[in-house]
């Protein structure tokens, strides 16, 4: 039997993606009525200020509060839909609402990274949808992806663009030579990054949601905490420039594969965030502004490529609409994708050092006899074979008068241990080969997921 009664909603938040939500579950009223058979109706929408002017009109019936309780203790809301940002008023907000018997739908990747595992269990507890498709990549339906529609494989390994802001600011610099600094106030200036923008270039956001897909992959326990992260702060003209003659782009890849076979089995998970060069052939390169994408492989379908817009109102209140409507459904309740009781299990965390991948490694030498022997020496003590060499031939205004100028000197790497790469720069370092510190990013191995 159909329900033919309206679900009602309570949403904590009416910013960007709550204007968002209520635009299209207004706008959108037929469509949606006619793919549940329910109307959805807002009755209260929980707000920090209820004297502020709202960018979207209040929906015929609905009122605003400041007070939680109108939410949560209120028997005619079904679902409680949480869109205020930030770490601890939303767990308790949500935690509140799972006890009182009221689903919830949540945009609130951080929360979950960091806190999702007890709310997981709590919503199981009760039998109550939690469901989170707009926390990661806005409007690219990855969650519902990996819980539902590749539930049939065993995923071999995931990577993705998942910050549209470092994405946006490192299109720029490729598209237009611009330098870190000038691109991220552009981004700034069209609402793209914060005024404190340090979650989006230190690569936290997308680690968040990076430890989320892992979740959704493998049924697994990956702490937020201890996942490699590296933003893209440093990342400079030069090394883009670099990076296209060998044919690369430089993007903030966020990626995650199984090692020795799956969680089940005994396998690990090596997973990091950090900008990486992707062949300019990949369309993962081909992803530019502030979109997202998301590659995914499985055993029995192979690559899926997913793109579009990982932030804005319209797309991420999309997003969370999709949830809402299968609770309108009545959909079986399967917010992790997995069926047993004692998952997530923790990860076998494959540690960095161990991971293997090709690199891209800028040094500043001096230009003499001697210095590729050299370096080359080091990098086969530490069992890195150098696949592709370019030196820049530059004027020699950086060296003093009757010196040999210093010069980028550019290695592209055979596969090697993060471990070794480490210590062969290292020992650069600290030779007078070098005359600053050198540059190194990983490099996308078409081989690997």
């Amino acid at each position: 039997m159909v329900d033919s009664s309206p679900l009602v909603l309570g949403i904590a938040g009416f910013g960007t993606v709550g204007s968002g939500l209520v635009r299209i579950l207004t706008e959108n009223r037929a469509e949606i009525l006619a793919r549940t058979g329910r109307d959805i109706v807002i009755k209260t929408i929980l707000v920090r200020d209820l004297a502020k002017k709202r960018a979207q009109a209040l929906p015929e019936g609905a009122f605003l509060t400041a007070n939680p309780d109108d939410l949560l203790l209120d028997p005619d809301i079904h679902v409680v839909v949480e869109l205020i940002g930030g770490v601890d008023k939303p767990r308790e907000l949500i935690a509140r609402a799972l006890r009182a018997g009221k689903h919830v739908v949540t945009a609130n990747k951080a929360l979950l990274a960091e806190s999702g595992n007890e709310l997981f269990a709590l919503a199981r507890e009760k039998g109550l949808h939690l469901g989170y498709e707009a926390s990661v990549c806005g409007g690219v339906p990855v969650v519902q992806t990996l819980r539902e529609s590749l539930a049939g494989n065993r995923l071999d390994g995931l990577m993705g663009i998942l910050n549209g802001t470092s994405n946006y600011i490192l299109s720029e610099m490729s598209t237009r030579g611009l330098d870190f600094d000038v691109a991220l106030k552009s981004a700034q200036e069209l609402g793209y990054a914060e005024a404190d923008p340090t979650l989006d270039i230190e690569g936290f956001d997308a680690a968040h949601k990076l430890a989320l897909l892992i979740r959704l992959a493998w049924g697994v326990d990956y702490p937020y905490a201890k996942l490699p992260v590296r933003g893209i702060t440093g990342v400079c003209r030069e090394d883009i420039a670099f990076a296209r003659e060998f044919g690369y782009r430089i993007k903030l890849v966020a990626h995650a594969r199984l090692v020795g076979g799956s969680p089940a089995e005994g396998g690990g998970i090596e997973a990091e965030v950090c900008p990486t060069l992707v062949h300019r052939t990949f369309l993962m390169a081909r992803v530019g502004g502030a979109y997202n994408a998301v590659r995914l492989e499985g055993n029995a379908v192979g690559s899926i490529f997913l793109h579009g817009k990982g932030a804005g109102d319209l797309p991420t209140g999309s997003a969370v609409a999709s949830d809402v409507l299968a609770i309108a459904r009545k959909a079986a309740v399967n917010n992790t994708g997995f069926a047993l009781p004692h998952l997530p299990v923790p990860a076998r965390i494959i540690p960095q050092s161990e991971s293997r991948s090709r690199y891209y490694i800028r040094m500043k030498v001096t230009d003499k006899p001697g210095v590729l022997r050299d370096i080359a020496g080091i990098m086969a003590d530490n069992d890195i074979s150098i696949a592709q060499v370019i030196q820049k031939d530059l004027a020699n205004g950086n060296a003093a008068q009757g010196d040999a100028p210093h010069v980028p000197f550019i290695v592209m790497t055979h596969e090697a241990t993060a471990q070794g790469v480490h210590k062969a720069l290292r020992t650069l370092s600290a030779s007078p080969l070098l005359h600053e510190p050198p540059v190194h990013y990983r490099v996308m191995d078409k081989k690997k997921p």
